[in-house]
């Protein structure tokens, strides 16, 4: 089963999800502002993947501007990093999609997913 952490109200979470019904996927969606992911969920799928720490962050974001994390987020841990990543679904990037806790993808590019799709 797919899982689909999204924020009901993103642009890009809604095509994401789209495309997903359109395929005939299957997927559980969690609401990460309401639910984000734990500290340890977001550090299990920073060590598993070769993403750098940025990455993992909505940079686009009013939070993440307001927070003036530009200049923080390289110097961080991986422990830091998800403890602020945890404490605010915004902070987060969006859509991540995981399968069994595995990390599939962050963002929505329809070329990836139809990788994971098959």
């Amino acid at each position: 089963m797919l899982t689909l952490y999204w924020y009901p109200k993103c642009s890009t979470c809604k095509k994401a999800k789209a495309w997903l019904d359109s395929q005939d996927i299957a997927v559980q969606t969690i609401d990460m502002v309401q639910n984000p992911p734990t500290a340890a969920t977001l550090m299990h799928w920073m060590e598993e993947s070769d993403l750098p720490i940025r990455r993992f962050f909505n940079t686009s974001g009013m939070k993440y501007r307001e927070m003036g994390l530009k200049e923080q987020v390289p110097n961080l841990t991986l422990q830091e990093a998800s403890e602020l990543l945890a404490s605010d679904g915004m902070l987060i990037k969006r859509p991540i999609l995981v399968r069994n806790d595995k990390l599939l993808s962050i963002g929505f590019k329809e070329t990836e997913y139809e990788g994971i799709a098959k």
